[in-house]
């Protein structure tokens, strides 16, 4: 049966901090009994059963072990009391929930340190939290996520860097640097090869986890990125040659937290050892929300994960600048100026875009005027983007009509120059822009998001897929369920009569 939204199971008020994230149990959790791991403003963390009422544990209740914001809290992945919590500090603790935190604060002794990162035990006479206490990077550390093996830590910090760890054996296996700022979240595709993040430069990035670099870049939001999510059941693979699984039935439901798939086939990913080997046809679908209260929806096709050739061919050449072509992303419905406007990609250009809407595959096109098109939309939209970037936020109502194109020489010459400055003067003084930590714009793909609209009034701050529907929540306190296609009278039917508020969509 529907639950009905009209009555909680629980409610809790707080005075002098606040709820700042959470995540259940799902391999403990019963019909009966969840375990709810809440972090809050002021340092503490809180275990508390909702259904049951009557476990309830604060860790750090003294704020001895650190006076910071909670940013992220989660369970270890297959532990029933094992779980990690990041602050703004740029530490992370490792509790158990079966033991106490000490009366004074906690001695720590150096167990392992590499490049940005230390990791260190806690000394104690009898056994207390926290077990482990993790350094990362530089600044707030603002999200981290477990790969679906649960083997890896993917870690983003308000220094512009995702840093890759292996949990168990406390190693860095990457590293990446964002275009510009601050890094603000994280999330694994479900077979783990590929990382997705979203942060202060308006972007969304892919990164390969088996490569360690970046594939592939995808600009559509006009402000911060809030929250990056694989949608698992839409993610495909589909082969001529039997599967290669990459992990048992097992795996995908602890992934998926114990639901049954409705199409196994279509979720099973399969494993590439060679670009020879490679399936037929590959999709990765995957959402982004951000404080421009959009919600993107992108496409990653294997035409940006095995390319056909090098994305260098001969996209510098001033001639394409002459396609008359506006900038990608300027024609068609501005999605930001009207809550029913959906941007689609192949508006803006006369010949289709292909089914990854990512701009650089024309790079294996074969018809030349084509190619033209397109390599001018490629050169007007990164020099949109970079317009954008390094001009003050007020100026953007002024972008639609800046209708400049410079070629991708003019461009790397000039605005990658400011870049570099801007990145020397915060955090990297090696200048990362241009190497494989953080390539240029032109360097990689830039995807186009299959559909951009605005949702809500307020910045975004969730994003979750699940089977039949999304359901995304924003800073003014809407939580909204979109039915997915095929779905709608059903989400309909269930909550027209459980929901007074009609808030379901």
């Amino acid at each position: 049966q529907a639950a009905d939204l009209s009555k909680p199971i629980d409610k809790r008020i707080y005075k002098g901090t606040q709820p700042t994230c959470h995540d259940f149990n799902h391999l403990t959790a019963t019909a009966e009994s969840v375990s709810l791991l809440v972090g809050f403003s002021a340092g503490q963390v809180q275990l508390i059963d909702p259904i049951k009422k009557e476990t309830s544990k604060l860790f750090n209740e003294e704020r001895l072990i650190d006076k910071s914001r909670v940013t992220c809290v989660k369970w270890v992945p297959g532990s029933e009391s094992l779980f990690l919590v990041a602050h703004s500090s740029g530490n992370m603790y490792l509790y158990n929930v079966e033991h106490t935190c000490g009366t004074t604060a906690p001695h720590y002794q150096l167990f392992k340190q590499g490049e940005s990162f230390a990791v260190h035990t806690c000394k104690s006479k009898s056994t207390r939290n926290p077990l482990l206490k993790w350094t990362v990077g530089e600044g707030a550390l603002n999200e981290f996520a477990f790969s679906p093996d649960g083997k890896f830590l993917a870690c983003v910090s308000q220094d512009g860097f995702l840093r890759v760890l292996n949990f168990d054996s406390v190693e860095l296996h990457g590293t990446m640097k964002s275009y510009f700022g601050g890094l603000l979240c994280v999330c694994w595709s479900p077979d783990g090869k590929y990382i997705v993040t979203g942060g202060e430069d308006d972007l969304v990035t892919v990164w390969s986890f088996l490569d360690c670099r970046v594939i592939a870049r995808g600009h559509g939001h006009k402000s911060w990125v809030s929250v990056v999510a694989f949608d698992p059941y839409t993610t495909s693979v589909e082969e001529s040659d039997p599967m290669e699984f990459s992990g048992s039935d097992e795996d995908f439901q602890d992934l998926h937290f114990g639901r049954d798939r409705a199409n196994s086939t279509q979720s099973r990913l399969s494993k590439r050892n060679s670009t020879d080997s490679r399936p037929v046809s590959v999709t990765y679908r995957f959402g982004s929300v951000g404080q421009d209260t959009q919600l993107c929806l992108w496409d990653l096709t294997e035409d940006i994960l095995f390319p056909h050739q090098p994305l260098s061919r001969a996209r510098t050449h001033t001639n394409v600048m002459n396609a008359t072509s506006p900038p990608a992303g300027s024609g068609g419905t501005n999605p930001g100026s009207n809550g029913n406007s959906i941007t689609t990609p192949g508006n803006s250009v006369p010949p289709p875009l292909p089914r990854s809407n990512s701009l650089p595959h024309s790079a294996v096109s074969n018809a030349g005027s084509k190619s033209s098109v397109m390599d001018g939309a490629i050169a007007s939209g990164v020099s949109k983007f970079a317009t954008l970037s390094l001009h003050d936020r007020k100026e953007r109502h002024h972008e639609k009509d800046h209708k400049r194109n410079h070629s991708m020489g003019h461009i790397s010459s000039k605005s990658s120059d400011k870049l570099n400055l801007v990145t020397k003067t915060k955090t990297d003084p090696a200048k990362t822009l241009g190497t494989p930590l953080c390539p240029r714009m032109e360097d990689v793909p830039l995807l186009e998001p299959l559909i951009c609209k605005k949702i809500a009034h307020e910045r975004l701050t969730v994003l979750i897929f699940l089977e039949d529907c999304i359901v995304t929540a924003c800073q003014e306190g809407f939580i909204c369920t979109w039915a997915r296609p095929g779905k709608v009278g059903l989400l309909s039917s269930q909550n027209q009569a459980n929901s007074p508020s009609g808030t379901v969509v």
